[in-house]
């Protein structure tokens, strides 16, 4: 059982969880703890022993004992259920599909949905649904409820934007906050939105990177997962950029899925804490 939790940072947080699960009989594993002083906020990722405890218990005494206002969550060791969004790009997609296909994601992927049919054939190579919704001759309102109406029949716990080429409406966001996963193939804040390979290629960077992060309202601003770069030099034009950063994007969101899918992520303000 995991237990994360995220409150308002006061003297004995500490002693007070602790005591309230050896009363349970949870044995604990694993805690590690972090207090953000811009805040202040106290982050805890507990992991005790798979015992039969009652997990609803467990958090009201928790939450009764903790600051006003406390986000606890108690997590039994299963599956994450994710949905994946796609355009045309297959190498982020292919990567999932190949984790989910020998239990190496820690989630399950329950489908995956593209604006284009193009990865239709690869994704049903592992037996995975894919629903087709194209975003053309239609306005982004109907667009955005098509897709919102064939995600909410799966209710997953996470979406994945998996080199999804579309950008989201507020409403959109709003209805899965928290819970949408992007990569972006740059090491931002540099280069946000589009073509980020050409104006490397331009600026004569010598190092590319790609970053995972929480989508929200702001274009590739929300608060970030994790990072990666790689060297290049004089010698890469912007495709050779663009085919390197195929294997960093992929490399970067596995990580940013581990994470999260394992309760490491915490979120506040635009930032992240993450128990590695």
């Amino acid at each position: 059982m995991t237990i994360v939790i995220q409150c308002q940072d006061r003297v004995g947080l500490i002693s007070i969880i602790s005591t309230i699960l050896r009363n349970a009989d949870c044995n604990i594993v694993s805690m590690r703890q972090h207090v953000a002083a811009d805040a202040p906020l106290f982050f805890a990722r507990i992991v005790t022993d798979d015992v039969e405890i009652d997990a609803l218990s467990i958090k009201e005494k928790l939450t009764n004992a903790l600051p006003l206002g406390a986000m606890i969550t108690v997590n039994p060791p299963q599956k994450k259920k994710i949905v994946v969004l796609v355009t045309k790009e297959y190498h982020c997609l292919g990567d999932i599909l190949l984790r989910n296909n020998f239990d190496n994601l820690n989630a399950e992927v329950v489908a995956v949905v593209g604006n284009y049919n193009e990865l239709s054939d690869l994704t049903k190579k592992f037996g995975v649904p894919f629903h087709y919704i194209s975003h053309e001759n239609i306005s982004k309102d109907i667009f955005e409820m098509r897709l919102k109406e064939s995600i909410d029949k799966y209710a997953p716990d996470f979406i994945v934007l998996a080199k999804f080429m579309r950008i989201l409406s507020p409403e959109f966001v709003a209805h899965f906050a928290k819970k949408i996963i992007n990569i972006h193939h740059s090491f931002l804040p540099a280069f946000i939105g589009a073509n980020p390979y050409k104006r490397a290629y331009e600026r004569g960077v010598k190092l590319i990177g790609a970053t995972a992060h929480f989508v929200t309202n702001d274009l590739d601003e929300g608060p970030i997962i994790t990072q990666q770069v790689i060297p290049v030099n004089h010698t890469y034009t912007a495709e050779a950029m663009r085919k390197a950063g195929r294997e960093i994007e992929t490399s970067t969101l596995a990580e940013a899925m581990q994470l999260v899918f394992e309760d490491r992520v915490f979120v506040y303000k635009n930032k992240t804490v993450i128990f590695k």
